[in-house]
């Protein structure tokens, strides 16, 4: 992250304490996991939408020779 936005929301509050014990971090550490976790299911379901559209030839022999970071 590069920048950050100040921002100002109304929330419930037993969503907020919820999400924190949930967490254990505090209110902005558990927004922006929770910012995160929008992104990353937004991510998931176009990756799903291409199911079936998207053809691969994988040798996975070959794949799993290469050397791992």
């Amino acid at each position: 992250m590069n920048a950050t936005r100040r921002v100002t929301a109304n929330l419930p509050v037993d969503l907020v304490e919820g999400a924190c014990r949930v967490t254990g971090k505090g209110i902005t550490d558990t927004l922006v996991a929770g910012l995160f976790l929008v992104k990353r299911t937004a991510a998931a379901g176009k990756a799903r939408r291409l199911r079936g559209r998207l053809h691969l030839d994988v040798d996975l022999g070959v794949s799993r020779e290469r050397a791992r970071r």
